[in-house]
């Protein structure tokens, strides 16, 4: 029987640990505090699961790592843009001023001030602006997560084919074993049986006779 350290890495824990990583990859967090949120949840320090990753996890996600690089990129993006609205907004907001004039200056102030329909038509144009941005830049996010979980799920695959040739290979390996187990008792039989067996001589008057051992 195999035996298993107390202290081994599960295919749950590589995974919680790859997942978590890439989590604060994509959020613009460290690995560090990856590695100490695993460690919590393992009951394992940061440096053991740092190690964990660095010797055998990483290899097998690089592809998901520069997705989640990407995706942190595109999301530093985003919020650029998305203050960048806010901005103009509040710009906007700031032109609307409310002015009372005396009724004899109101025909000539008229054509100085912005219009109500126009400081709606920007404010509108504005608000298009930045939810069709926000659309665009959601729907590359969304499409990056498929792929990252298209990735994943093809990793996951991967692993439990792993699983699956290392139980057969145990499975033949046990069977190897019992061969050759049934081979050396039956070498043990052979060899107690010709020791056993009684010799005989033909004596003068033609009669076999056992000699004792």
């Amino acid at each position: 029987m195999v035996k298993v350290r107390q202290d081994a890495w599960s295919h749950e824990d590589d995974l919680l640990l790859a997942e978590t990583v890439l989590r604060h990859i994509r959020e613009g967090s460290t690995q560090l505090n990856a590695f100490e949120e695993v460690g919590d949840h393992l009951n394992r320090t940061a440096a053991a699961c740092g190690f964990r990753w660095n010797a055998e996890v990483r290899r097998n996600y690089e592809k998901a790592i520069d997705l989640a690089k990407r995706q942190r990129k595109q999301r530093k993006q985003a919020e650029k843009h998305k203050h960048k609205g806010q901005v103009q907004t509040q710009t906007a907001l700031k032109t609307v001023q409310p002015s009372v004039q005396p009724s004899r200056q109101y025909v000539g102030s008229y054509d100085s001030q912005p219009s109500i329909d126009s400081i709606i038509n920007q404010l509108q144009e504005l608000k298009s602006n930045e939810q069709r941005i926000n659309s665009v830049e959601l729907e590359q996010i969304q499409n990056e997560n498929e792929q990252l979980k298209n990735e994943v799920s093809k990793l996951e695959s991967q692993i439990n084919k792993m699983n699956e040739e290392y139980q057969s290979l145990q499975e033949d390996y046990q069977t190897f074993i019992s061969i050759m187990e049934r081979a050396r008792k039956m070498v043990v039989l052979d060899e107690d049986s010709s020791l056993s067996s009684p010799t005989f001589k033909m004596e003068k008057n033609g009669n076999l006779q056992q000699i004792a051992k």
